[in-house]
């Protein structure tokens, strides 16, 4: 017989089978998100990190030689790449939030 008991401890147990516990490897995003986040999602912004640091680097190295348009074109890149991976972020989780919100309470 199915129960509202029942159907808590089940949706108890599905979020507990769902829920990834990831470590916190981003640097440049909040980590009270990361939890909650999937396997592709960190790796796309681990890989978005790496690309923003290469860039920091590549700004760093041009200053060094003395190339100010270079280096102020690479910090504006990596400014804009910053600003695209923080929208990212939020319109996925918001997606996230509202299709758990359809989930029926039996899911």
């Amino acid at each position: 017989m199915i129960t509202r008991s029942n159907l808590a401890e089940q949706l108890r147990e599905y979020q507990l089978r769902s829920k990834h516990d990831w470590a916190s490897v981003s640097f440049f995003s909040s980590t009270s998100n990361l939890p909650s986040s999937s396997r592709v999602d960190v790796v796309i912004f681990v890989i978005w990190e790496l690309v923003i640091l290469a860039l920091l680097v590549f700004s760093a190295v041009s200053l060094y030689f003395r190339h100010m348009r270079l280096a102020f074109t690479l910090v504006c890149i990596t400014m804009l790449f910053l600003l695209c991976m923080k929208i990212t972020k939020q319109v996925r989780l918001a997606r996230k939030k509202k299709r758990r919100m359809l989930l029926p309470l039996s899911m």
